[in-house]
């Protein structure tokens, strides 16, 4: 419903101006009114396996808006779970969501497109876990044994974490110029889907660069073996989701950003001490047919190393970089991520 104001006699033209004043300064009341209330609504999208497992004890136990009430904020915290980096890239762009957890090339491309503009940034990293290249082939043995009827799944061709692992290893092997020596052997499906072609022995399929737990769930199978991993690529560990935002909701919502923040370090510290527990909560809140074993032996593993600060995030960086995928060279991994991130140091 419109509000039309209406007097009763024409005021002067100085109290005309006086009028226009007052109704702008109540518009911006309003405006200022509906900003504070925006603050505590919170939008995040995560993923479905076990390196966002910060984010399912968040959720669980309602840390954001623990510390959302701490800082004087009611929050309404909504969560959304996207498959996909690009889905979720165009979910912050349009608008409709506020936080998102994905892996680093989708944060990396989103970071280019939106520099000068949005800029979105990291906001934390979520933890450093190895993706594995596995196989059920017999005949390969080593990376350079892959050949045209080889077909290795990963959740997106050419732009996925997994693709691009796959770039640096080959530019590694081959030379630059090679990056893509895979690229035309990979195809595209979720993990899940991936992990059950394999599985099968049925499908064109007979390789998966997979992710926690898939991975584990498929070496259980004695015919499929690794053949290497992101941290043999990388060399050394290097994180596998992060979560990010677009600057203008980190300004304009600046105590949900700060209990976000809290909230992810004590999810920090639940998960470090309490891995059966954390275990439990992803099986539940995923309805996940895993034992709670399975998953609690997964994340205990020493390979699997759950911090907010980023490992080997910049190799990636400058590789894209490198080969043109990105515009805008980061001259260290602190360009990409918030300030807040930046004080317990990173790579």
């Amino acid at each position: 419903m419109q509000t039309q104001v209406r007097f009763h006699q024409s005021p002067p033209k100085s109290g005309r101006w006086r009028a226009r004043l007052a109704a702008l300064a109540a518009a911006a009341g309003l405006l200022a009114g509906g900003a504070a209330h925006a603050e505590g609504q919170i939008r995040i999208a995560y993923q479905y396996d076990v390196g966002d497992i910060l984010l399912h004890v968040v959720r669980e136990q309602k840390l954001i808006e623990k510390y959302a009430a701490q800082e004087g904020v009611q929050a309404n915290v909504e969560w959304k779970q996207l498959s996909g980096g690009a889905a979720i890239n165009d979910a912050i762009l349009s608008n409709t969501l506020d936080v998102a957890s994905t892996g680093l090339p989708p944060l990396l491309t989103v970071w280019d497109r939106t520099y000068g503009k949005q800029n979105i940034k990291a906001i934390a990293a979520l933890g450093s876990l190895p993706t594995y290249l596995l196989t059920r082939n017999p005949a390969i043995k080593t990376l350079g044994d892959f050949g045209p009827g080889d077909r290795i799944a990963l959740p997106a061709t050419t732009i996925s974490l997994h693709a691009r692992l796959l770039q640096i290893a080959a530019a590694g092997k081959y030379g630059k110029d090679k990056f893509t020596h895979f690229d035309e052997l990979t195809v595209s499906l979720p993990h899940s889907e991936a992990a059950a072609a394999l599985l099968s022995g049925k499908t064109e399929v007979n390789a998966h660069f997979a992710s926690p737990p898939f991975q584990f769930q498929e070496l259980k199978d004695p015919a499929i073996r690794k053949i290497t991993s992101s941290y043999e690529i990388l060399g050394g560990p290097a994180t596998l989701n992060i979560l990010w935002a677009p600057e203008r909701w980190q300004k304009e919502n600046p105590k949900s950003f700060t209990a976000l923040r809290r909230a992810l370090a004590e999810a920090l510290r639940f998960v470090q001490g309490n891995k059966g527990e954390a275990a439990a909560i992803y099986v539940r809140l995923e309805n996940s047919k895993l034992p709670v074993s399975f998953v609690q032996e997964i994340i205990s593993l020493p390979d699997v190393q759950y911090t907010l600060q980023p490992q080997n995030t910049f190799k990636l960086a400058s590789f894209l970089a490198d080969v043109g995928a990105i515009k805008h060279r980061p001259a260290s991994w602190k360009d990409y991520f918030f300030d807040e991130a930046q004080g317990a140091g990173g790579s």
